[in-house]
């Protein structure tokens, strides 16, 4: 499969604090979405949006594949209160709170100012899918929703795997949307990013639940003190217990083993940089 080779923003120094071994963004919400609007008009460079939330910080350190596609993520921002407040505890300078659905909402409406853009729909099921294609186009009448699919249950072969990522390809759009569970999201978004002919994709998982109205999301006055966990746990305590009450406790344990008994508070990717440019393998093998 032919794709047009895109450059990520690796292969350069970023601006970042290491919070367990991840580079997180110190860029403002509005420099990122200024960024991805710049790979949409000039389309030579690729941006990769992803989150991290002391759950998914706690996995990355069991999981390589996932802590290699949080690495080489041209945006990670934390969208748990319990990561920003760690972070500031042990004096990890890392950027402001920014949750995918802040993300989500600053492309969109960038690329509807900007007045054209095409946008695709990958992920959860084909009910969620009909359900937020009808809500984007009244939301976004300048926007064009040139595709949505849902993937299979269980493992892939990889062969359907291809399939899906050509019928993405060949919708063109400017904007891929990847809306799955942590860590599966990120981890094909990696596996596959340099097949993808798309400038800006962005892991946003249960964003694509929120928007399209199968699953409530926190009133803001609760997402703006922090308790937007309270909020998941008391509507889906089955699947949220073990984020709250195993690996919330686990997070704060390593980032205090880290960051504070080794004296690694301060360490960035800038530090880091010094001693290796942070580069994707493909980048470095190419070289």
């Amino acid at each position: 499969m032919n794709a047009v080779a895109f450059t990520g923003n690796n292969s350069k120094i970023r601006d970042t604090g290491t919070l367990l071994g991840i580079p997180i963004d110190r860029k403002s919400f509005a420099d990122m979405v200024q960024e991805s609007m710049h790979a949409v008009d000039r389309r030579i460079a690729q941006r990769v949006f992803a989150c991290a939330n002391p759950h998914s910080l706690v996995v990355a350190q069991q999981d390589a594949e996932f802590r290699s596609a949080l690495t080489y993520a041209d945006f990670v921002v934390v969208d748990g209160v319990g990561a920003s407040l760690m972070a500031r505890v042990t004096g990890v300078e890392i950027g402001p709170r920014i949750t995918g659905t802040d993300y989500f909402y600053g492309v969109l409406n960038a690329l509807q100012q900007h007045g054209s853009g095409r946008v695709f729909f990958f992920g959860s099921s084909q009910h969620v899918l009909d359900l937020l294609a009808k809500r984007f186009a009244k939301d976004f009448p300048s926007l064009t929703l040139c595709g949505t699919l849902s993937p299979p249950f269980g493992v892939w072969s990889e062969l359907e795997n291809q399939r899906m990522v050509k019928a993405i390809n060949d919708a063109k759009p400017d904007v891929l949307w990847v809306g799955m569970t942590a860590p599966k999201q990120e981890k094909w978004v990696e596996a596959n990013r340099r097949q993808l002919t798309v400038p800006v994709i962005g892991s946003i998982g249960a964003v694509f639940d929120f928007y399209a109205g199968t699953y409530s999301r926190a009133p803001k006055w609760i997402c703006d003190i922090g308790l937007e966990w309270a909020y998941r746990f008391i509507l889906e305590p089955r699947r949220m217990w073990r984020r709250n009450f195993v690996s919330a406790p686990k997070f704060v344990w390593l980032v205090i083993r880290r960051h504070v008994c080794s004296g690694d508070a301060t360490r960035t990717s800038t530090d880091l940089a010094k001693q290796e440019e942070i580069a994707h393998p493909s980048e470095k093998k190419a070289a």
